[in-house]
């Protein structure tokens, strides 16, 4: 029998809601949120941090760096931070930079990426994720953590990879969207996901990830859900941006393509994909951006 933990879920929005699903009936759980929900009771998160075995963050990362301030003074030496943010915050910087940035060395934290829609989990439905980390022993604690739930976790020691896949893949939803919109059809669906790999691929060696780790659940596997399931919020903006659309047009892609850009983080005009959903969408643009692909790209494998 899997021993029963102290487990704070910081944020109740979907994925708050999906770990609440998963780990509710095994472990004990204390639940805070910023806003004030309806049947949440308040709790005073200082108190509940400093007995936490585990701190999951299921907040935008732009709340990341002062959550961190406010909790990492309570915590046990032994707690462990499991951060499911998976975009960029307001000063470019991916959650993994926020934790080396802000916190102490001697802070354990991993990070949890891969498809795992919200209404699925809660459903009771199988989800997958990577599980980010450095340390063999705080995989196997979060594994113990999540047995048996209906989260399957595999382990990577790729945290810059796994951080830029699931943040960048959110970019390439939106030209799922926006192709299906046009009316593209299934075979331009096809070329998109080899693209959007190659760039993939690309962008994670210059940022000093594995090339290969697009092709994990964090990359491909979360690209794939994200950039098909009805309810993808991505693929939602892409379908606007498609329509002409741009009021009010809001996302962690959205968010990802300004911070990107505001900070040069890398060269966009080399990936002509990631660089399209800056462009006005027709099926012409498309088809001619997408077949000037660089040398470096096309021809990588």
């Amino acid at each position: 029998m899997t021993e029963k933990r102290n487990v704070l879920i910081v944020g109740y929005g979907e994925m708050g809601h999906a770990m609440q699903y998963l780990l509710g009936e095994r472990h004990h759980l204390s639940i805070f949120d910023l806003r004030s929900i309806d049947g949440l009771a308040p709790i005073n998160i200082e108190q509940e941090a400093a007995c936490a075995d585990f701190i999951l963050f299921c907040i935008p990362t732009q709340q990341l760096e002062p959550m961190l301030e406010r909790l990492v003074p309570h915590l046990q030496k032994q707690a462990i931070c499991l951060s499911i943010s998976k975009g960029l915050d307001d000063l470019g910087r991916t959650p993994a930079q926020v934790y080396e940035q802000t916190a102490h060395r001697s802070l354990l934290y991993c990070l949890l990426y891969g498809p795992m829609i919200s209404e699925e989990i809660r459903a009771g439905r199988f989800a997958f994720a990577e599980l980010g980390c450095s340390d063999e022993a705080i995989f196997d604690d979060i594994k113990s953590l999540y047995q048996g739930s209906a989260l399957g976790i595999r382990k990577s020691d790729d945290i810059t990879g796994i951080s830029w896949s699931v943040i960048l893949k959110n970019v390439y939803a939106i030209a799922f969207g926006a192709a299906d919109e046009l009316g593209l059809g299934d075979n331009v669906r096809g070329f998109l996901t080899v693209s959007a790999l190659q760039e993939l691929s690309s962008i994670m060696k210059r940022m000093g990830g594995k090339a290969s780790t697009p092709l994990h659940l964090s990359g491909l596997g979360d690209l794939i859900t994200t950039a098909t399931s009805k309810g993808s919020h991505h693929h939602e903006l892409g379908i606007r941006l498609a329509r002409g659309e741009t009021k009010d047009i809001s996302g962690e892609g959205i968010h990802t393509l300004s911070m990107v850009g505001k900070y040069e983080l890398f060269d966009i005009s080399s990936y002509p994909l990631f660089d399209l959903t800056h462009e006005r969408w027709t099926p012409q643009l498309v088809v001619f951006l997408l077949l000037r692909k660089p040398t470096e790209l096309r021809n990588e494998s």
